[in-house]
């Protein structure tokens, strides 16, 4: 099973990048993530809010892998517990699809995005910005391997 990450936005700040690919370097070989970053829609032009998103939705949608499962970030999904996360990442493994995580931008995620997502997906009652979201995303996506995998990495 692959996991990717799919988020809008380059140019992340270095220590982002870094605290990502440490993560994603610890995942073991059956639950590996891999980053694919998606050029966010210039703010310049006079193009309104809702056709800057879903310029940047039909960029994410490009990008998501063929039958891989669709799991949007969004501050009003569903928001799980660790244990709770590992479960559902334990039963994806069962099927064997690969899974997609959506990232939005500044402004969030286009509704087409989010309406073609098989879950949405919480991370905090709190806004994170965007760089933040991607390393915690990567850290509970190893934390959840780890419970998976009886790592000590976890504890209760």
């Amino acid at each position: 099973m692959k996991l990717w990450v799919i988020a809008v936005g380059s140019r992340m700040p270095g220590w982002v990048d870094d605290a990502f690919q440490d993560y994603a370097r610890r995942m073991p070989r059956d639950l590996r993530i891999e980053l694919i970053e998606i050029r966010p829609e210039p703010r310049s032009g006079g193009k309104s809010m809702a056709q800057l998103l879903e310029a940047e939705g039909r960029r994410i949608g490009r990008a998501v892998p063929r039958g891989a499962s669709r799991v949007a970030l969004d501050e009003r999904g569903r928001e799980l517990s660790t244990a709770g996360f590992a479960g559902w990442l334990a039963a994806q493994r069962r099927d064997g699809r690969d899974t997609a995580f959506l990232i939005g931008g500044a402004d969030g995620l286009a509704p087409t995005a989010k309406g073609g997502a098989e879950l949405l997906l919480r991370l905090s009652a709190m806004t994170l910005p965007h760089g933040l979201a991607r390393v915690l995303l990567a850290e509970q996506l190893y934390r959840a391997s780890s419970i998976l995998h009886n790592h000590p990495y976890h504890r209760e």
